[in-house]
Order: C-alpha cells, then sequence, then structure tokens
C-alpha cells in the first residue's frame, strides 16, 4: 500500500518520520519481580507483554507499534511493525527501513526523536541515501563527526525538517489508536495482537487510499466511515 501511494505521487516521500508508541496489554500488569522468578500470581495476565518505558507514559506493561510515515499534506503510514514493549526504538530502526518499499531515492530526510540517537543508525541511513535527522547529544568532548550531525539539527534547516515530527507522526500515530482501539489492546497474547494492530493500520492505509481515490483526502473521516 505505501509504495502504491508513492508511485501514484499521493504521497512526497521526500522526508518521512520514524516514532513509536506503547500499548498497554489487556488485563492485569505482570509485575517484574514476580516476571522475572517466573510466578504468574493470578489469572488475567497477557505473559507475552513486556514493560517499556515512556518518558511521557512511564512505565507501561505491553507492546509497542513502530511506524514509519509520510509528511506534508497527506500523512500515512509507510511501514509498521509491532514488538513487546521491551524493545529500544533504535533495534527496530534497519528492520523498519529495510522492509519499506516507500523509501525510494527521492527521500532525502528521515525524523525521528532522542531515541534514534545512534551512530550506527546515521550511517545505515548514508547507505540507503537519506540524512537521519534527530535531536544530537552534546557530549564534553564530542567528536567532529556529531558536532556536524548537531549544528545541522539546530540549523534553521534542521529545525524546519524536524518541526514536521510534531505535525505528521505524532497525531498520525494517535489518530490510529483512537479509531481503532487498540490502547489498551482487546486482546492477550503477542500473536493475536501483532495481527489486530497491524491490521489495524493496513485497513487505515486503504480506507486513505479509498478516500484519495474518490476525492476525499481528509483521513479523518475514516472514523466515521467505521461508524464510531
Amino acid at each position: 500500500m505505501a509504495a502504491l501511494f508513492v508511485k501514484e505521487r499521493l504521497v512526497d516521500p521526500y522526508i518521512v518520520s520514524v516514532d513509536s508508541t506503547l500499548l498497554k496489554a489487556k488485563g492485569h500488569v505482570w509485575h517484574k519481580s514476580s516476571m522475572n522468578k517466573g510466578i504468574v500470581p493470578r489469572s488475567g495476565i497477557d505473559t507475552d507483554a513486556r514493560w517499556g518505558f515512556s518518558h511521557t507514559k512511564g512505565w507501561i506493561f505491553g507492546y509497542k507499534l513502530h511506524v514509519i510515515s509520510s509528511t506534508g499534506s497527506l500523512i500515512i503510514p509507510l511501514s509498521a511493525d509491532f514488538t513487546t514493549a521491551n524493545v529500544q526504538d533504535n533495534q527496530m530502526y534497519n528492520p523498519m527501513i529495510s522492509s519499506s518499499p516507500s523509501l525510494s531515492p527521492e527521500t532525502c530526510f528521515m525524523i525521528g526523536d532522542s531515541g534514534y540517537d545512534d551512530h550506527k543508525l546515521y550511517d545505515l541511513s548514508n547507505k540507503r541515501g537519506f540524512e537521519l535527522v534527530c535531536p544530537v547529544q552534546r557530549y564534553k568532548n564530542t567528536p567532529n563527526n556529531r558536532l556536524e550531525l548537531i549544528e545541522f539539527y539546530e540549523s534553521e534547516l534542521g529545525q524546519i525538517i524536524y518541526s514536521w515530527r510534531s505535525k505528521s507522526i505524532e497525531p498520525l500515530i494517535e489518530h490510529i489508536k483512537d479509531v481503532f482501539k487498540i490502547d489498551p489492546l482487546s486482546i492477550r497474547g503477542y500473536q493475536k495482537a501483532a495481527a489486530i494492530v497491524l491490521l489495524s493500520v493496513l485497513t487505515y492505509q486503504i480506507m486513505v487510499y479509498y478516500n484519495c481515490k474518490t476525492g476525499n483526502k481528509q483521513p479523518r473521516v475514516i472514523k466515521h466511515m467505521l461508524g464510531r
């Protein structure tokens, strides 16, 4: 679906954005002390779920949705993956960009938050022909290659590019969660949860594509199309 959006010029792949969101597991939480001992103290615990931390939400017991999105006038998910909540964003970056057919030679910038500030990810991005733009930490003896990244991020152009993150992928993820009611999840088990979440993303893509082909480029009507 993502490749179709790019091929038909419905989205501009020049700047794309990557992010993730934590999804609460259904039922009771499995406290780490019991988890480490292999003890399931009560029924109704999703034993496939794990603990993950978010600076905005704190500790969440559940799963994580990873998304690459377009920016610009039409914002859609271009790629998505699903993991337990303890998987770090930088661990999923290479699988995400490797499996996304929508990242074309026209893609010049990938926007990410500080969780993607990893020199390996900058190298992977450059090999794919685009630049990763994210907040870069400045150290006491920051090497020259990181200083160059900092200078670009703090430049007027870098800030303009990064500003698209809050206007694209952040509201997109929240909209998908709201439309399909996937946080908290309504089902237990990794495989079932992954199927529900990724099917939600695919359905969103299909419905936006339908809207585009019928002359309605406002994805917000999707909620009404689903009768929600």
